[in-house]
């Protein structure tokens, strides 16, 4: 599926969605969940052609496996939080997904710890 493909279907949705929550309102927000995970599942499916190109990047500058897999990593809590916080605000639970795009975004500070620390102790040495 193209990105037209999923926007058409996410479209169709929401206004199906708009016109059950008259009806009753539990559906439309069941179905904008289904709408979204199935969009979740289709982006995660992407996955395979960042990490086929991951493996090319890697062949052909030789960058430490470590460095890529902290990306893919933060690559997957972005996308993990976004995803959660939006349906918890669509749901009309605003504090909570606000809290977990904060927990998200500790989470990558977390992840990111050990490379930023690698970079200080390398410009430690070149400042020695």
């Amino acid at each position: 599926m193209t990105i037209m493909t999923m926007a058409a279907a996410a479209l169709a949705a929401v206004m199906l969605a708009v016109q059950m929550k008259a009806v009753k309102s539990e559906y439309s927000t069941y179905l904008i969940m289904a709408a979204a995970f199935f969009i979740f599942f289709y982006g995660i499916g992407k996955l395979k052609i960042i990490m086929e190109s991951m493996e090319k990047i890697i062949s052909y500058i030789k960058v430490n496996q470590v460095y890529l897999t902290t990306l893919l990593k933060m690559i997957g809590i972005t996308y993990v939080a976004e995803f959660a916080s939006g349906i918890c605000k669509d749901a009309g639970y605003g504090a909570i997904g606000t809290q977990i795009e904060i927990f998200g975004k500790l989470s990558i500070l977390a992840v990111s710890m050990p490379i930023f620390l690698a970079l200080m102790e390398t410009l430690q040495r070149f400042m020695a």
